[in-house]
């Protein structure tokens, strides 16, 4: 049995007789950073809900640590988290009070252990000097790291972050893709990121994984498929064949 986090194994999903996804298949590693891209249209949100048990499949399977999406849902799921672009918050709470809300749906969060885990989530997104600021306070990019910190919550092993550096400035993404990284390191998590930040990709993924028309073009290590010089935005549009 494979001992990877995640294994997306021959998945196809049809709708009516168009193909969506056709015989897809990856897997991912803790403590690597996978950057998921195609074009419009070419399955990517179909994949991230199939992976998240949104969606059926037509055939083939998604297994987060050995639990089968489909069959075994909550379990496969509780080693997930995850943003999808903006997270909406309550303006009128502080940061800690929504994660304190929050981690009271995680019942596996004892509740003597509760402060100290909020008080560590705070400060893995670098917001502990903010923690009670109310949230109409924060930036675009403190709220995405509040959306970070949401996913962990329930300390999964996949994170899956659905264009999380969408309408940051400079600034914050550099500030998102530097917690992102350090994640990585030290708490040996896998992300699958799927953006069209092509550029901010580069700067953080180690694997890539590429779907055209529902089809798999390409994945593996980010450095082979981008030579030394290239922007990943040209070797992708190569992948294209535009």
């Amino acid at each position: 049995m494979s001992d990877a986090l995640l294994e997306v194994q021959q998945v196809t999903k049809k709708m009516g007789k168009r193909d969506l996804l056709n015989n897809i298949s990856f897997e991912l590693e803790r403590g690597k950073i996978y950057g998921f891209i195609g074009p419009n249209g070419a399955g990517k949100t179909t994949m991230m809900r199939i992976m998240t048990g949104l969606m059926q499949p037509t055939s083939g399977f998604v297994r987060i640590a050995s639990y089968d999406v489909q069959t075994d849902r909550e379990k496969a799921l509780s080693k997930v988290g995850a943003i999808i672009e903006s997270p909406v918050f309550f303006d009128y709470m502080t940061g800690r009070q929504v994660l304190r809300n929050l981690s009271r749906l995680h019942m596996e969060i004892k509740s003597s252990d509760r402060e100290n885990h909020i008080e560590e989530l705070l400060k893995r997104v670098g917001l502990e000097s903010r923690g009670d600021d109310k949230v109409k306070a924060y930036s675009l990019g403190m709220k995405q790291r509040l959306g970070i910190a949401q996913s962990m919550l329930g300390s999964p092993e996949l994170l899956l972050l659905d264009e999380p550096s969408n309408g940051l400035d400079p600034m914050g993404m550099r500030e998102l893709r530097d917690i992102i990284l350090r994640l990585r390191d030290s708490a040996n998590y896998a992300f699958f990121i799927s953006s069209h930040l092509l550029d901010e990709l580069q700067q953080m993924c180690d694997e890539l994984i590429v779907i055209k028309e529902g089809t798999l073009v390409w994945k593996g290590p980010a450095d082979q498929l981008v030579e030394e010089g290239q922007r990943l935005e040209d070797a992708f549009i190569g992948l294209m064949g535009l």
